[in-house]
């Protein structure tokens, strides 16, 4: 089974990830969990590039986090659901759709073209979306801010608006849930919804 787990920054995102990989595993889940961008040697050059290098306009973000996913998809994914492992995905096509597509306006459909082909067309079984409010973004993240983290809370506002259009869309993969419920009852719903679709 292949999850991704989506939403604003801090949403909670990697947390969750990881405490549904330890349950998953405790069960005797092969589970290997990843991260975009990110997961590959090249992943990880553009994860720097993109997150904290300059400016990057905004079809060669897209078509950074692209590259990003077509490798990992290529090199870590693919052949994981080969051997029949559960993979956990922090972040995928959806982020792409929903900051590229979306809040930087280079088209939603465009977007999630471009990723659907990068990736050979394979898509979540389960997309885990965690909702807060924009304004929530401010007073969950650190000082220590990433490029996109110190975009405007009017950028990410539009972001959180492309992810509830993608949940709309697409109610058959993607859950949607409260990210502000507290870390161990936002896990539990998580792992519930995912033994209900499975």
């Amino acid at each position: 089974m292949f999850v991704s787990f989506e939403g604003l920054d801090g949403s909670g995102k990697s947390t969750q990830a990881e405490l549904l990989r330890s349950r998953l595993e405790a069960e005797g889940e092969n589970v290997l969990a990843t991260r975009e961008p990110g997961g590959t040697e090249l992943g990880e050059a553009i994860r720097e590039l993109v997150l904290h290098g300059g400016t990057v306009e905004p079809w060669a973000e897209a078509l950074l986090y692209a590259a990003a996913r077509a490798q990992l998809v290529a090199e870590v994914v693919r052949p994981a659901l080969e051997r029949g492992s559960t993979v956990l995905c922090d972040r995928y096509v959806d982020s792409s759709v929903a900051y590229q597509g979306v809040a930087r306006g280079l088209g939603l459909q465009r977007v999630l073209d471009l990723n659907l082909a990068a990736v050979d067309g394979l898509m979540p079984d389960r997309t885990f979306l965690l909702l807060i409010d924009a304004d929530e973004v401010e007073k969950r993240l650190d000082a220590d801010r990433d490029r996109l983290e110190r975009e405007s809370d009017r950028f990410h506002s539009c972001v959180d608006a492309g992810y509830r259009e993608l949940a709309s869309r697409f109610p058959e993969r993607i859950v949607a849930l409260d990210g502000s419920l507290a870390r161990d009852e936002l896990a539990d719903e998580v792992y519930g919804a995912l033994r209900e679709r499975s």
